[in-house]
């Protein structure tokens, strides 16, 4: 594996990571069936009184999870941050715009892809992104770019004026499931770049109970986690309320872990 320098830094005074649920697994559920059982918006108000302290949703053209709806139906009841994933297509700018969530993570989501699996080339869509995300700060609302553990990314990324990346971390989860915990010095390498270049560091995807602590104790200056299909299959057997809390006391490790290794 390619090796990066790590940029020495100095510390600084930081909120612990947040806890982001994201629903899509909920709406799934209950579009399978028809009707709105489970309920989508209960859910979300249910992981808030939790302990969450975030909501992130997903709408995808076909509306096979969330619904646009219900992306307008959250914004009304929800009192936590609220995230919005998504492919900045032009019904999907015209809902975040009209919503106006506390973050909007931008996704370069592939047609007909089950679920995301890629970050950004931001080298070569820089000036898209670039358009994008003026058009989104002028509204206040706060951005995020999907992003491939790729520290020689970060200039580009820095570049378009977004405030945060998303770490892709499927690629860390499943060399992590293997015994194999090298993987995470890539994404070690590219939030220590995105700091330094002034950018918040947020991750999502596969990120689960078995490797959550590990990853916030290598990565603790993140800002926020964004965990939907292992937190609400996990929480089919632990309950939605425990799991929750089960994921705070493992991010309150691993921050505690690194604060010892310091």
């Amino acid at each position: 594996m390619r090796k990066f320098a790590v940029i020495p830094h100095k510390a600084k005074s930081r909120m612990k990571t947040k806890l982001s649920v994201n629903i899509n697994k909920i709406a799934t559920l209950r579009n399978a069936r028809g009707g709105n059982e489970p309920n989508v918006i209960e859910a979300a108000l249910n992981c808030e009184k939790f302990g969450a302290q975030g909501i992130t949703v997903h709408p995808r053209p076909d509306e096979r999870h969330i619904r646009y709806q219900d992306v307008y139906e959250l914004k009304e009841v929800l009192t936590t941050e609220f995230n919005i994933e998504g492919k900045p297509i032009d019904e999907f700018m015209k809902m975040v715009l009209e919503v106006k969530p506390t973050q909007v993570t931008l996704v370069p989501d592939a047609e007909n892809a089950i679920t995301s699996n890629a970050g950004w080339d931001t080298e070569k869509h820089q000036d898209y992104l670039t358009e994008i995300i003026t058009e989104l700060k002028r509204n206040k609302i706060r951005t995020s770019i999907f992003l491939d553990p790729r520290p020689e990314l970060i200039e580009s990324v820095a570049a378009t004026g977004t405030d945060r990346i998303e770490l892709y971390t499927e690629s860390f989860a499943t060399h992590y499931a293997q015994g194999d915990k090298t993987e995470v010095e890539m994404y070690k390498a590219t939030a220590l770049f995105a700091q330094e270049a002034g950018l918040e560091v947020n991750a999502g995807h596969d990120l689960s109970l078995d490797n959550i602590q590990y990853l916030i104790s290598e990565i603790p200056f993140l800002a926020e986690v964004s965990i939907g299909h292992a937190l609400i299959s996990e929480a089919l057997y632990l309950g939605l309320e425990n799991t929750i809390q089960r994921y705070l006391r493992k991010i309150e490790l691993g921050y505690k872990n690194a604060k010892n290794e310091q």
